[in-house]
Formats: structure tokens, sequence, C-alpha cells
């Protein structure tokens, strides 16, 4: 683990590799698991308010669970994310015609329709943030699902942290990623 600011990162950014494999994995990660993706405050209002421009892009089941549900809920340990249907597929997710999930919201924003990319938590993964009353632990979340991503991320050499730069640096600033960068170029000299 590496102290860096007021975040603790977990040496997995640096040592694993990671490339998502969307023709492999088809977006499983949005459809998968027990709960919507990860928001924080700012994020549920932006969601409330984008969307009307989202909603086009929306599969009927999504618009049927966001209006049932909200554009957001509060998990069952109060934490909020997004909805889900039938306790499976991100309420937000679509499908292109080889079937891979898609987020609407990075559609509307793709078209200039909005100005938010889609929740940090989705741009980030595989790494998750979680927050403490003093830091947040930046860690790689390790699930079988990535499988493919890993393998052709060992293929191409590509370390967790540089394949999520931009959202990490949309997280947590370009100065905090420099020194991340700094940090990672250090650990691999030591190795």
């Amino acid at each position: 683990m590496f102290q860096l600011g007021k975040t603790i990162v977990s040496e997995d950014l640096i040592e694993k590799e990671f490339v998502c494999n969307l023709s492999a994995c088809k977006g499983a990660c949005c459809i998968d698991g027990d709960a919507g993706a990860p928001l924080d405050e700012e994020e549920t209002k932006i969601l409330e308010k984008i969307y009307p421009q989202v909603k086009p892009f929306l599969r009927k089941e999504g618009i049927d669970a966001i209006e049932k549900q909200g554009t957001w809920i509060k998990g069952d340990f109060g934490e909020l994310e997004t909805p889900l249907i039938n306790d499976a597929d991100c309420a937000y997710v679509i499908f292109d015609e080889k079937n891979t999930a898609l987020c609407a919201i990075e559609e509307a924003y793709n078209q200039g329709l909005v100005d938010w990319k889609k929740p940090v938590s989705c741009h980030l993964y595989p790494v998750r943030i979680k927050d403490y009353s003093e830091f947040s632990a930046v860690n790689y979340d390790k699930w079988e699902i990535c499988d493919d991503a890993c393998s052709l991320g060992k293929e191409l050499q590509v370390p967790v942290y540089k394949f999520v730069k931009q959202a990490l640096v949309r997280k947590f600033g370009q100065n905090w990623y420099d020194e991340l960068e700094k940090l990672a170029e250090n650990h691999k000299k030591k190795q």
C-alpha cells in the first residue's frame, strides 16, 4: 500500500495489468453483480438533472425501473447507487448490435447531449474507491468476469492505473495522478 495525499493506494494498481476486452466479456460488469453502480451525493443530483436527455437512449425495462425506483436508490446498507432491472442489469444499460452492454448515459455524452460521461465508479472500474473519514482507499477489484481483461492487459503490458488514467485524473486530479506515476516508476525500479 502507498499513501498519496489523503488516499491509500493498493500496490495492485501498479503491479496488475488490465485492459477491458468488451468483445470477450460483453460488458458483464454492468449486468452481473448484486448492486448498482456506486454513486456519490453530487452524482445523484446529476442523474436527476440529465435523466430527460438520457431517457431516449434507454431500453423500456430501464425506463420502467427508473420511473418506479428513481434515477438512483439507496442500497441495502444505505449506499447510493444506480437502480437495477430485476436485481440484475443496471437500469442505464443498453446493448449494441453485438449484444455488448453499453451505458446510455455515456451514449448521450458521446452525442453531446449531456456533459457528464457516467458515474465515476463506472469510469474507474476495475478500481474501487472506499471513503473513510480520514482517507480514501483506492483498490483493484479482481473479478473473474474480467479474466479476459487481465489477459489482454498482460499481453499489452498496461498496468491498471494506466488503463484508468482518465478516470483517476477525473476523481483525484492531474497532480495526484502524476504523483502516482512517480510512485509506480520508483516501485518498478525496486523490483
